[in-house]
């Protein structure tokens, strides 16, 4: 998979299903390229990174940040810190099992749903796939098209292939019926 598609997805994806992002954590062991991207959208924008390290994610403030890029393997005790760092409209981006691992990601879901009103997983390419987990806004009903086109120097991410990475197939939409939240 070409990197730029990665980050680009893993980015702009939150970014711009976000009302008004000002606040950006990336949990990542190499979040330099993550947060190039971050900077397409402004320089105003207060990015934070952090380690892969629950000691890391754990000493956040309650409800500081907007979105969370977090490439940490996950579990229920990391999921509940996420939503605690997560202001009340806040996007988590995050990367998960493959779908074809159905058990292990029913369970990451099931845990999600716990704290956020839509978790959706998407394409980034490749047959690879995150999850977008919200707060509030739904990522393809609520996305800001203005922002999403406005992004310069892209390779990849534009308003189409954001709305696009989240269609599914039927036999995924099957498997994740009633535990995907749309």
């Amino acid at each position: 998979m070409k990197e730029f598609i990665y980050s680009e997805m893993m980015v702009h994806v939150p970014m711009c299903t976000s009302k008004n992002p000002q606040n950006v954590l990336i949990i990542s062991d190499n979040a330099n390229v993550l947060a190039r991207e971050i900077l397409k959208h402004s320089d105003d924008i207060s990015t934070k990174a952090v380690e892969c390290s629950l000691d890391a994610v754990r000493d956040l403030d309650d409800s500081s940040v907007d979105v969370i890029i977090c490439e940490m393997s996950s579990d229920s005790v990391l999921l509940a810190h996420l939503s605690r760092i997560l202001k009340e409209d806040g996007q988590l981006s995050i990367k998960h099992p493959s779908l074809d691992e159905v058990e292990a990601n029913k369970t990451m879901m099931k845990i999600l749903g716990n704290y956020f009103k839509v978790i959706m997983p998407y394409n980034i390419s490749n047959g690879s796939t995150a999850l977008l987990a919200s707060k509030e806004y739904h990522p393809t009903a609520d996305i800001n098209l203005h922002r999403a086109d406005m992004l310069d120097n892209n390779q990849f991410y534009n308003c189409d292939v954001h709305i696009a990475s989240f269609a599914m197939g039927n036999y995924i939409r099957k498997e994740y019926l009633g535990i995907i939240k749309n």
